[in-house]
């Protein structure tokens, strides 16, 4: 893979990519950069709600090796997000139960990737990321998910269990892993309305989202490791989710 085919460098590259309205997962900023040369940016990417963060100038020259950056650097996206009450809206309009998945900081590409194809594979109706300390929708991803990206809606929002309250008030019950609950994935009732929560690869769900949770399963291991690959434990989930709806 190209880094650079993943990111676009210099303040008037970046600035027109905004204005064309180009998917941008984040933009970056060097430190010591002064606010007013970049504010236009700034403001554009308010507007379009696009995470953006100060890193140390190294961090850029290491992302755009070769390339004339100027203090500003964006990750390039695959495709717009969309807000995440439009996935519940479609799932209604279908006359179906919502089927939602969400994830808590998960920061590999290739599993955000196979987790989206194994969400377009049951029928997930949408997936929702943090907006900060996540993996984006970067080419990565849309490779990793052979295609998937394109059919799968995904919403991106800065606060996960504010959202899960009201996914809560819209009628879905909520369900979480973890490896030291007491009900396995394939005993726990998942019909009906439902957000499937996955943690990060390393810590698993955060304190808070866990605590959002109505309730948590685990996956029964036999072997001497403790977890799955979060986008294995995904698919073993969402399989068990269409199976208990009769749909497969």
């Amino acid at each position: 893979m190209n880094k650079n085919e993943e990111y676009i460098a210099g303040k008037n590259s970046v600035l027109e990519a905004l204005q064309a309205r180009r998917p941008l997962s984040k933009i970056m900023f060097a430190e010591g950069l002064k606010r007013n040369t970049v504010k236009q940016i700034m403001d554009l990417a308010r507007e379009r709600q696009i995470p953006f963060q100060f890193v140390a100038k190294e961090k850029l020259n290491s992302l755009v090796e070769g390339h004339i950056h100027q203090g500003v650097v964006a990750q390039t996206g695959v495709k717009e997000y969309v807000d995440w009450e439009d996935i519940v809206e479609g799932a209604i309009k279908k006359g179906e139960d919502p089927f939602i998945v969400l994830l808590d900081g998960l920061e590999d590409p290739r599993n955000l990737g196979a987790i989206l194809r194994t969400a377009d594979a049951v029928g997930v109706h949408g997936v929702i990321i943090p907006k900060h300390r996540s993996v984006s929708l970067t080419t990565t991803v849309a490779r990793s998910s052979a295609g998937a990206v394109e059919y799968v809606p995904v919403a991106r929002v800065p606060n996960l269990p504010q959202v899960m309250e009201r996914l809560k008030e819209k009628g879905c019950w909520i369900v979480g892993t973890d490896v030291q609950a007491e009900q396995k994935y394939f005993e726990a009732d998942l019909r009906g309305p439902l957000a499937v929560v996955l943690g990060s690869e390393g810590r698993g769900m955060g304190k808070l989202v866990r605590e959002k949770c109505d309730f948590l399963v685990n996956i029964p291991m036999l072997g001497h490791v403790n977890s799955l690959n979060v986008s294995v434990a995904g698919a073993l989930l969402f399989y068990e989710v269409v199976r208990q709806r009769g749909l497969i």
